[in-house]
């Protein structure tokens, strides 16, 4: 008997990847439906007569008309085996997509209703597009043998996904052309690696998150335009499993590729990736869900309160004041469209999904929307968007009074993605955000020569947002290029020259197909090795109380450095070792304090910590500082510091940094000038120029420090003054526990590493853990995760006789030797989840 749609969507959220993936019901009707999906299809590509006639798309349709007529311009003037001019066809396949896509462009135009061109309905244009897809496919797609080089997305994403638009949107023409529509999706099935039964292979690891995403809609289309309403249901059903929230306990098909119950989204196995695969995937579901309406297979609320989750819990941390943050880019952050341009695409999927919403959940999504066109900017650009009904809808919720701008996450807020190791903490005024790595999650992503010098993006390096700021002026790209790459702030790196890889190796990979691990473009060694190295270590993690948080992570070597020092890789690919260090933060009100224990390198080279690492357009920037014995400074240079501060006096930002346990600290800041070109082979080649300021403290060869700071963003010279007797302390900074208390908020955050008992502030911990302990009144909260995600119980003694009033049913209470308390704390099976407590005197 089939599972009932209703059923197998509402188990989606709760039971992780379904193990199965379910054709999609058949109806009496679903023939019937067809022709709704595909007319709802051209209503997203084209709009409507209703929202073309907004004035807000006026720009959007003028835009498209003149795109294809630039392309049929190139179309007249294409020589032999062109479509277009100057886009030569045969070997590359970056250029058989472009040529796919032109086509698609020019196709749009034709079904532009209310647009008032006179390609609208030109029935010789359509059949002149319908004339050069027969002749793609019969000359460079239809062989087998001699397509299927370069990049496989273009092969089985790219080029099916124009391709496949192009023939729904001139699907009325196709009758005059027996054969081309069935000849085509075989072709493009053939280049698709399908499973056993001709449905998608949800075994390849290419066919997972955003990129099954595409393939699954592209197949809902073709099957529509076929005729299939079988082919429609196993591609719903196959899509289904991109909704489903990822335990990472059960994987199915071995795929981590998705969203985690935390928010967390990950693509490429171990890349956290929210600001780029992520809204790939969100504009792609949202788009789906609109396709259905108004069929037997619309989903009702089920799938869109799925999305309506990963919008509030994943997208919304991790966009401040309209800006996409860098560290849920991967690759991506060495774009120069960045930042706000990346929120564009957000605000669109969000648009539609508040169109889709009801009651105060569309309410809230519209606010959002509001909210970010306003804090970004002209960088949300509704002719940029996809379709004119989202530019429509986009002009309405800003045009609507009752509509009012608000955010999606409160300005004082913490939020912990423990599946992809991100940590992002606000505070009114400032947000900051933490990137880790460990055995699980990768160091860093580079491929298809993108982000050449990322080596260090996942080794506890930060970016402190500071309110009201232009993050163009402060962060993106240009930052990318003018701050060296193992000076990241926060960052512990050994003080040595690396070369990119096609610096290495003259191309955008390694490449040693005869050696036993394969080494090509696209094989997985070249994932594992090159392109995305997990560490090698299993310590990343940290705990939430309520607003507050911790994080705490092992620095290590990579895979591909522990794996060339077996023997197992070719003699030629070079790695890279790593320093060593333990770290922890501290997430508090007005400062987030920074650990670092045992910092050294075992290959014998100097480190360098770079305590903050600031850079801006602007040159006029104040630094200021305070020496230890109270003589004021003023930098640059070197000192014993008790804190320093930086300033842009153009716009009044100002961050300090407060020496806990430091030595002498170097403080720089000078104009550096950089090519784009550093960070991306294909960005443009312009020259970025900054004024870089930054903290550092030199480790040498052979000996180890431990050092403590604090950043206090907005802080002025009286409060950074204050500091020596605020009630800020730290416990304990050594390789085994790390530890502050601060006695203003009651706050207790105590980490721990390896085995035994470690004891800090009161607390005595089991074994690796992060807890937060905070005092108020006679109400005591505990939070603990467990950063290995391997234990099963987390032993925690705080000194005081207290009872358990409230917990999620994970801690036990006993009375411990000598008057305290003993929580047993079960963390079995939850991937760094914080684990919550509430006590009072017993």
């Amino acid at each position: 008997m089939p599972i009932s749609r209703r059923s197998l969507l509402a188990a989606v959220p709760a039971v992780g990847l379904l193990t199965v993936a379910c054709p999609w019901p058949a109806h009496a009707d679903s023939a019937g439906d067809l022709p709704t999906v595909l007319a709802n299809t051209v209503d997203l590509l084209v709009g409507t007569e209703q929202s073309n006639a907004s004035p807000a798309v006026a720009t959007k349709l003028a835009s498209m008309d003149a795109t294809a007529r630039t392309r049929l311009a190139a179309m007249d003037a294409a020589g032999p085996d062109e479509v277009f001019a100057d886009v030569p066809l045969g070997t590359d396949d970056a250029l058989l997509a472009r040529t796919a896509t032109w086509l698609l462009d020019v196709a749009k135009a034709t079904r532009l209703r209310g647009s008032g061109s006179d390609l609208v309905d030109d029935t010789a244009t359509q059949d002149r597009v319908l004339d050069a897809v027969a002749w793609l496919h019969a000359t460079h797609l239809a062989d087998q043998d001699r397509g299927y080089y370069g990049n496989w997305f273009n092969w089985e994403i790219g080029i099916p996904s124009a391709l496949t638009r192009t023939l729904v949107l001139l699907a009325h023409r196709l009758p005059a052309r027996p054969g081309l529509l069935d000849d085509l999706v075989a072709t493009m099935d053939a280049y698709l690696r399908n499973g056993e039964d001709g449905d998608v292979d949800l075994d390849s690891r290419f066919h997972t998150g955003a990129n099954l995403a595409d393939i699954t809609t592209n197949r809902i289309l073709q099957g529509a335009l076929t005729g299939d309403v079988q082919r429609v249901g196993a591609a719903l059903g196959n899509q289904l499993t991109v909704y489903a929230t990822i335990d990472p306990y059960a994987l199915q098909h071995g795929v981590t590729d998705g969203h985690y119950a935390d928010g967390s989204f990950i693509q490429h196995h171990s890349v956290a990736y929210t600001g780029s695969y992520g809204k790939a995937l969100l504009a792609r579901v949202v788009q789906t869900i609109a396709v259905l309406q108004g069929t037997s297979w619309a989903t009702g609320a089920e799938l869109v309160q799925v999305v309506q989750h990963w919008v509030r819990d994943g997208f919304a941390p991790v966009v401040f004041e309209g800006w996409m943050m860098e560290a849920v880019k991967g690759r991506a952050v060495s774009r120069t469209t960045t930042g706000y341009t990346d929120v564009a695409a957000v605000v669109e999927a969000v648009v539609d999904l508040a169109e889709l919403s009801t009651g105060a959940e569309a309410a809230a999504l519209r606010s959002w929307v509001k909210f970010l066109s306003t804090a970004a900017g002209s960088a949300i650009n509704p002719a940029s968007f996809a379709s004119p009904l989202s530019t429509a809808r986009h002009a309405e919720v800003l045009a609507d009074p009752e509509v009012v701008p608000a955010d999606l996450v409160p300005a004082t807020s913490h939020s912990t993605f423990a599946a992809m190791e991100r940590d992002v903490h606000r505070r009114p005024g400032w947000a900051f955000a933490l990137s880790r790595s460990s055995e699980r999650i990768s160091k860093y992503e580079y491929m298809n020569g993108e982000n050449l010098l990322p080596w260090f993006q996942g080794d506890g390096a930060h970016h402190l947002y500071l309110s009201g700021e232009d993050q163009n002026r402060t962060f993106g790209v240009d930052h990318l290029v003018t701050v060296d790459p193992a000076q990241l702030p926060g960052v512990v790196a050994p003080v040595e020259q690396r070369r990119s890889v096609p610096d290495l190796y003259g191309t955008s990979w390694y490449e040693a197909p005869d050696h036993p691990l394969g080494f090509t473009s696209s094989s997985e060694s070249q994932n594992t090795y090159v392109y995305f190295p997990v560490a090698t270590s299993a310590h990343s993690g940290g705990a939430r109380l309520g607003g507050y948080g911790s994080a705490a992570m092992v620095l290590s070597d990579d895979v591909a450095h522990r794996d060339a020092g077996r023997g197992l890789l070719p003699e030629d690919l070079r790695t890279w070792a790593a320093a060593r260090a333990t770290r922890s933060w501290f997430m508090l009100d007005e400062e987030v304090v920074l650990l670092a224990a045992g910092v050294s390198d075992p290959a014998g080279r100097d480190v360098l910590t770079t305590l903050d690492r600031r850079s801006t357009v602007s040159a006029d920037v104040e630094v200021v500082g305070r020496l230890r014995d109270g003589g004021r400074w003023t930098g640059p240079g070197r000192a014993d510091l008790a804190w320093v501060r930086w300033s842009d006096r153009s716009t009044g930002a100002a961050v300090g940094q407060v020496l806990l346990q430091t030595p002498e600290v170097d403080v720089r800041c000078a104009p550096v000038r950089a090519s784009r070109r550093v960070v991306r082979l294909s960005n443009p080649a312009t020259t970025a120029t900054r004024t870089v300021y930054g903290v550092e403290v030199r480790t040498p060869a052979g000996s180890e420090q431990s050092l403590a700071w604090a950043l206090v963003p907005g802080a002025d010279e009286a409060a950074l003054d204050g500091y020596a007797a605020q009630t800020l302390r730290v416990l304990a900074n050594t390789t085994a526990v790390q530890a502050v208390e601060h006695a203003g908020t009651g706050l207790t955050g105590v980490n721990t590493f390896g085995s035994g008992r470690h004891r800090a502030g009161g607390v005595e911990v089991e074994g690796p853990a992060a807890v937060l302990v905070r005092r108020s009144g006679s109400q005591v909260e505990v939070a603990v995760a467990e950063p290995t995600t391997s234990r099963r119980r987390v032993d925690v003694v705080l000194a005081e006789p207290l009872r358990l009033v409230r917990s999620d049913r994970r801690v036990r209470a006993t009375p411990a030797p000598g008057g305290g308390t003993r929580l047993s704390v079960d963390v079995h099976q939850q991937y760094g989840r914080s684990v919550t407590a509430t006590l009072r005197p017993r």
